[in-house]
C-alpha cells in the first residue's frame, strides 16, 4: 500500500460481502471457500454450520491481514459462480 494512501478501517473490510464457492462433500457436509481471500475456507456438517464457519473464517482472515501483514485486503470480485 502506498504510504500516502489512507488505510480504511477494519470495520469497513469486515462489512464487505465476498462471493463464496460452496461444494457438497460426497461423505456429507460442505466445504466453502472465498476465492478472493487466498486460503480462506472451511467445512461444516450442515450448510448452516458451514456458512457460520466461513463467516468466522472471513473475519479472522481479514483481521489477521489487517493487523499483521503488509498485504492488502482485496475488494470483493463481481463474479457469480453456480
Amino acid at each position: 500500500m502506498n504510504s500516502l494512501t489512507k488505510k480504511k478501517s477494519l470495520e469497513y473490510y469486515l462489512l464487505l460481502k465476498y462471493p463464496m464457492s460452496i461444494y457438497p462433500e460426497e461423505e456429507g457436509g460442505y466445504t466453502i471457500m472465498i476465492p478472493d481471500l487466498e486460503g480462506c475456507m472451511t467445512q461444516g456438517e450442515t450448510l448452516e454450520e458451514a456458512i457460520n464457519n466461513i463467516d468466522e473464517a472471513r473475519e479472522l482472515w481479514i483481521e489477521t491481514v489487517y493487523y499483521s501483514s503488509k498485504k492488502e485486503i482485496p475488494s470483493p470480485s463481481q463474479r457469480i459462480r453456480v
